[in-house]
């Protein structure tokens, strides 16, 4: 069953018009509506391209939150071969809200790292919707070390409204966790690359992507805070959060501007929820892209291009 948001709801009413005339079609083999049909698909097909002609920061924070959005596991499953993974932190438990192991991409042995969120109830509640505790980051620390030791490629999948925000989490070091998995990703002496594909929410999200190359698909989100936190932060009034989303300036288009990430991977139309396979297709073709290049640099480079890409974020755009 489609899952609609609701700017989209005109949209549902014209498919769903055209799918009850075919339903009836299949039921009844002498009606003939496939004129009928085809003019109600044309005309949901130019009401897509409007409502995605030009989204708004609010609207695309709803797009990249889409429950049908491919998530970490699919993109492992399909770009991925040879996927062994790794589980636990060795110190308290294995956090599912983290995948991560040794790989292959394009034949190139690589270490994958990312975020799961689930796609039903039984796995986000397993998955705790992406958002991971401390066991989490520890793992994913102990992943870069291997990397690091046997000269991978470390590539990340970013997709995590934060990190979890619960007593235990802070109990076992929260913070200091998320702290040293950014350190580790700046100390890499290997090439890494990450690609916010749905959510980047917080120091949760920074933990995975403090990177040589980082790329978000084209309606994902990275920001310090959620709007709705934003908004009860600085208005006292979650309900504000169209106006904290502009004011983050969260959005790919905007980050670009900003030179917190290097690239946009486009998404198909209406989103990457409409088309798994195209969307999961192009982030391996960027990620390739990026790959490459980096590949052949030295280690010492490859510290030297990280430092200086973080110590430039901000300056690019500030006046726009």
């Amino acid at each position: 069953m489609t899952h609609y948001l609701e700017f989209e709801k005109p949209l549902a009413e014209i498919e769903g018009k055209a799918e009850e005339l075919r339903a009836l079609a299949r039921a009844n083999e002498e009606m003939n509506v496939e004129k009928e049909a085809a003019g109600l698909d044309k005309k949901a097909g130019d009401l897509l391209k409007d409502l995605y002609k030009d989204l708004s920061a609010w609207r695309k924070c709803q797009v990249a939150r889409h429950p049908d959005r491919p998530h970490c596991k699919a993109y492992i499953e399909t770009l991925f071969t040879d996927y062994m993974p790794l589980a636990g932190d060795r110190n308290f438990a294995d956090d599912h809200a983290v995948m991560g192991g040794l790989a292959r991409f394009n034949d190139q042995p690589v270490v994958v790292i990312g975020q799961e969120k689930g796609n039903d109830t039984k796995s986000r509640i397993e998955r705790n919707f992406g958002m991971a505790r401390p066991e989490g980051y520890r793992k994913a620390t102990r992943l870069m070390d291997l990397a690091d030791r046997f000269g991978l490629p470390v590539i990340a999948l970013v997709d995590t409204p934060g990190a979890y925000p619960g007593k235990g989490a802070e109990e076992r070091g929260q913070s200091e966790a998320i702290a040293r998995a950014t350190e580790r990703s700046l100390q890499l002496k290997v090439p890494m690359i990450s690609v916010v594909i749905g959510e980047g929410g917080s120091g949760g999200a920074v933990a995975f992507a403090s990177a040589n190359k980082i790329a978000m698909l084209e309606h994902s989100i990275y920001s310090v805070i959620s709007p709705e936190g934003c908004a009860s932060i600085l208005w006292k009034d979650a309900e504000k959060m169209r106006e904290a989303a502009e004011a983050l300036r969260l959005t790919a288009q905007d980050l670009l501007k900003l030179g917190v990430i290097d690239q946009i991977i486009p998404e198909p139309l209406g989103g990457a929820q409409r088309d798994h396979e195209a969307t999961i297709a192009a982030v391996g073709k960027a990620i390739s892209a990026m790959l490459n290049p980096l590949i052949k640099k030295k280690p010492d480079a490859l510290l030297k291009q990280r430092r200086k890409k973080f110590l430039d974020m901000g300056t690019k755009g500030l006046a726009a």
